[in-house]
């Protein structure tokens, strides 16, 4: 992006306090827009000031109603359109429908991809996001996507608690990559739960490869939705003389009542690209700001500087 030209930052209606916190850390108002729904349901939009030959940058993470939020990002984005934005960038903390991002089945969509499209035909010319479920989504889009880590940011809180002996347990094999990237931050041992998904909402573990015994244990997941992977895994990792249990998780969406009460789980680190959930304790919860690193990362854009050189060598 041209470094002349003054950006503006916009918010949609899914998480506005993260929104504030960004603006806030760039010492710039949000943009005004009306947001409205009509009796029926349907989403009305109007930008309230101009934007013509300006990059917008819009905040709206779709998670909790991805359907709702998804559709009110693609209304704002052409309201962008038609306003004449010069560039539109869709800050995305939460990434809604990444777990869909192959067929599994026999005749299931790849809606990961389709929601890609849609945000490319709206007129998204830059996404910028956090922690995508698989990072092969960005192959999805023909437009740049800048995939942003919340480890960090988790590992520096981390390192405020006293962990002795501490092992890094990854829920499932898909998370890996994630776990190790953790255990080498913090430079302990790493173990794997096998997981294996048996519906949509029904998780069935396996095995728990590596040792736990006398030890405590981070659960570590990029996403955590109902809860049924941490609390099986947890079971597994207490089952196996785990001597401490908390769990380290980038989106907390943790849809349902009463979630992880029995899990033994001590306390959740997560960020805060979702709402904070209303189904945790609240002192069993601590969540990190991502607006720094958001922020930051809106800056390089603007000012066409790289986005890796906001991590270290090792991230």
């Amino acid at each position: 992006m041209p470094q002349d030209n003054e950006y503006m930052l916009f918010a949609g209606s899914s998480h506005p306090e993260l929104a504030q916190q960004i603006a806030s850390c760039l010492g710039k108002p949000l943009g005004k827009a009306l947001i409205e729904k009509f009796p029926d349901g349907e989403i009305g939009v109007q930008v309230l000031e101009s934007v013509r030959g300006r990059d917008v940058f819009i905040v709206q993470s779709t998670a909790r109603h991805p359907n709702f939020y998804l559709m009110e990002l693609l209304i704002l984005v052409d309201a962008f359109k038609r306003a004449s934005a010069r560039s539109i960038v869709a800050v995305i903390p939460y990434f809604g429908y990444a777990r869909q991002d192959r067929r599994g089945k026999a005749r299931e969509p790849i809606t990961a991809k389709l929601v890609a499209d849609l945000l490319q035909k709206a007129g998204v010319t830059r996404v910028l996001t956090m922690d995508l479920h698989t990072e092969q989504i960005q192959g999805f889009f023909d437009i740049p996507v800048d995939n942003l880590y919340a480890r960090p940011l988790i590992v520096e809180t981390l390192s405020r608690h006293k962990l002795e002996g501490t092992v890094v347990v990854t829920p499932d094999i898909g998370s890996i990559k994630l776990a190790r990237a953790y255990a080498e931050a913090l430079k302990v041992d790493l173990a794997i739960v096998d997981k294996r998904r048996v519906n949509a909402k029904q998780v069935e573990m396996a095995a728990l490869i590596g040792d736990v015994k006398g030890k405590d244990v981070l659960l570590v997941d990029d996403m955590c939705s109902t809860g049924g992977t941490l609390i099986t895994a947890a079971r597994v990792c207490k089952q196996a003389g785990a001597r401490r249990l908390l769990a380290a998780v980038t989106h907390g969406l943790f849809v349902g009542k009463g979630l992880l009460e029995d899990s033994g789980i001590e306390l959740i680190v997560m960020s805060n690209t979702v709402p904070s959930p209303e189904t945790i304790d609240s002192k069993k919860l601590e969540v990190v700001s991502a607006a720094p690193l958001f922020s930051k990362a809106i800056e390089s854009i603007v000012g066409a500087k790289s986005i890796s050189s906001l991590y270290d060598t090792s991230s």
